[in-house]
């Protein structure tokens, strides 16, 4: 069993500090395979946000597979913006915006989907996919497949947002032709679980939708800060969330969802 610590929307410059050193001591203290982070890692991209972001991803596990978000392109340096949109990130953070990471159980790939035109909104492209299709052709046989990005495939109940992922229905018809399991993101600040054959009917595929919210930001939407550790075999996934206690000053696992793959589809099931 792989298990992976979803976080999200950190956004330095806006953080509380009080939550900084209890999610570092519930990481090490998860151990997971690998570290997530579904974008926004700054409030307005600036150096001394991608420093602050830098110096925390480094107090992380390894290994770690991060992706921007969108704000993590300047906003207001309308120069910078279109000529060096993502500068700041690939200096300070990584300059793969296609990360992946592979064990015998596991293929997970990040799918940068900030765009300097789109402003808050994202968007993904053909290239992108069919660059997954290759990635994820050559994993193993029963290996789970793991997409992340920032910019989210579906919305919660209720929600009134259109932050939905750009071409979003092309990119989940390739990644059902290329056996995506989950997509892991983040972007509203919402938890949420859904499925993608709810929002994009394809014959014979339903893959795990997962957003975290915001972990560490003053950013919060009426939820409390929170992570998702996620557990994953080849025929059963279990999505813990952490949500932030303030009344104990630390990370607590609040709910769990399990699910189990059928005939290369994924229903609600038994947790690990």
């Amino acid at each position: 069993m792989s298990k992976l610590l979803h976080l999200s929307d950190l956004h330095f410059g806006r953080v509380d500090l009080a939550l900084v050193e209890p999610l570092v001591a519930t990481a090490k203290h998860l151990g997971p395979d690998l570290v997530v982070i579904s974008g926004d890692l700054t409030q307005r991209a600036r150096r001394a946000e991608f420093r602050a972001a830098r110096d925390f991803l480094d107090r992380l596990p390894y290994p770690r597979l991060v992706v921007p978000g969108n704000h993590d392109i300047p906003l207001w340096d309308v120069v910078r913006r279109f000529v060096s949109p993502l500068g700041r990130y690939r200096r300070y953070i990584t300059p793969d915006l296609a990360p992946f990471y592979e064990n015998d159980e596991i293929a997970v790939l990040g799918v940068n989907t900030a765009r300097s035109l789109t402003r808050k909104y994202g968007r993904i492209n053909a290239s992108q996919i069919a660059a997954a299709r290759a990635v994820f052709s050559r994993a193993n046989p029963g290996t789970v497949k793991v997409v992340v990005t920032h910019h989210p495939f579906d919305l919660p109940p209720g929600s009134r947002s259109h932050a939905i992922v750009g071409r979003s229905r092309m990119a989940m018809e390739g990644l059902a032709a290329a056996g995506v399991d989950l997509i892991l993101s983040g972007h509203l600040h919402l938890l949420h679980t859904g499925f993608t054959a709810q929002r994009y009917p394809i014959e014979g595929h339903c893959a795990l939708l997962v957003q975290a919210g915001t972990t560490i930001s003053t950013r919060g939407r009426g939820e409390a800060n929170s992570f998702n550790f996620v557990r994953l075999s080849s025929s059963k996934i279990t999505i813990e969330h952490y949500l932030w206690n303030i009344g104990t000053s630390d990370f607590q696992e609040r709910s769990k969802e399990g699910f189990v793959r059928e005939n290369g589809r994924w229903t609600r099931g038994q947790l690990l």
